[in-house]
């Protein structure tokens, strides 16, 4: 559909394509007609809902808001973990961390110390053994004794 045969001040039109017939993000295509139709928005308001964050969740407050939506959204089992895109790097980066990663801690919601180094560590996984470890190429082993 051309983008031009949308008004922007009207909803969006009935004869949309359906999702059988979307090259793509079809569940993406779909939650987004679904969200428009819901909560009857034009072509406008969708555009400016979705602009930020491309349909995922956008909020912006103090560090103690913040904080609050995280953990509704943990405390209600509709998200295990976060993506932080702030909108400015590193300074909302930093922001975040600075002034809301404390508040979560606090909470026991952000973990204050890693149980290990690695990752592998952190989660309790074996060190997977090194194949090429003890077992030098042959050519490299005539040419250590060699030398």
């Amino acid at each position: 559909m051309d983008p031009e045969d949308l008004p922007l001040d009207r909803q969006l039109p009935d004869n949309l394509p359906s999702e059988d017939q979307i090259e793509g993000a079809k569940s993406r295509y779909t939650l987004i007609v679904q969200l428009a139709r819901r909560e009857q928005l034009t072509v406008r308001q969708l555009i400016g809902r979705l602009g930020g964050g491309r349909g995922h969740r956008t909020f912006a407050g103090t560090p103690v808001q913040v904080a609050d939506a995280i953990q509704e959204w943990f405390d209600g089992g509709a998200a295990d973990g976060f993506n932080i895109m702030p909108p400015v790097l590193p300074s909302g980066l930093e922001a975040f961390v600075d002034q809301v990663v404390p508040i979560l801690q606090e909470r026991g919601l952000f973990r204050t110390e890693y149980t290990g180094r690695t990752l592998r560590e952190h989660y309790g996984l074996a060190r997977p053994d090194n194949q090429y470890a003890g077992a030098a190429a042959p050519e490299l082993a005539s040419i250590g004794s060699a030398l």
